[in-house]
């Protein structure tokens, strides 16, 4: 009896339908995966960067109106920080312009503008985690339902042969076992990339808030 080919891609070619189909699927589920991985790994590193640039600059003791200016003329190229002290600046402005007197509630806008701003903020920085966390939960029981319907389609077509070896199986529980294989493969990174960017999103926040708190003083001195 001559060897069957147990390549990959005689294993995949040869599969039945429906575990073709689950295949398509978890490979299109790692490609996407993998396209929001490089963009959230970019993403991410920019910010951290626009953070520290913009964190040097405020402490450096520059004027607060031209670091406001500056972010207001450079709306396009501002990072995340940068547009959150944007938003507080602009609604102490206002408050001071409109001479009103309360200053807890000039305290108090431009706490708010800057928390409205923080959330926006995260909102980006976190978009796409969830499709990653859903790839790496969801893809193993994907390539497992494609494993076991190919073990049953292998052990089936035990039924028309006279004497059962290991032989007649082994081409059917292989072609099963791509799907689990391919399953792992789209569930790893998906999930090694979420926690690691779950970390450097609470990170982020961390410093955001921080931030936030520390200019909500300098503003309590600053009308006072």
């Amino acid at each position: 009896m001559p060897a069957q080919d147990l390549s990959m891609i005689s294993l995949v070619v040869n599969a039945s339908l429906l575990a073709q189909a689950v295949m398509a699927l978890l490979l299109v589920l790692s490609l996407m995966s993998w396209t929001f991985i490089f963009r959230k790994l970019f993403g991410i590193r920019r910010a951290r960067i626009q953070t520290e640039r913009f964190e040097r600059d405020f402490w450096s003791g520059g004027d607060l109106q031209s670091l406001y200016q500056s972010a207001v003329n450079n709306r396009h190229h501002t990072g995340a920080l940068e547009r959150i002290f944007e938003s507080g600046m602009r609604e102490y402005l206002k408050a001071v312009e409109k001479r009103i007197s309360d200053p807890s509630a000039i305290l108090d806008g431009a706490r708010r503008a800057m928390r409205a701003a923080y959330q926006r903020e995260m909102d980006s920085l976190e978009s796409n985690l969830a499709f990653l966390a859903s790839v790496g939960s969801v893809s193993p029981y994907i390539g497992l339902f494609g494993t076991v319907w190919g073990i049953m389609n292998a052990f089936r077509g035990l039924s028309n042969v006279q004497q059962a070896t290991l032989a007649n199986v082994a081409p059917g529980i292989a072609e099963a076992l791509v799907a689990t294989a391919i399953g792992l493969f789209a569930a790893i990174p998906a999930v090694v990339a979420y926690n690691r960017f779950a970390h450097d999103i609470d990170r982020l926040a961390i410093r955001f808030e921080s931030f936030i708190e520390e200019f909500s003083n300098i503003l309590q001195r600053q009308i006072h």
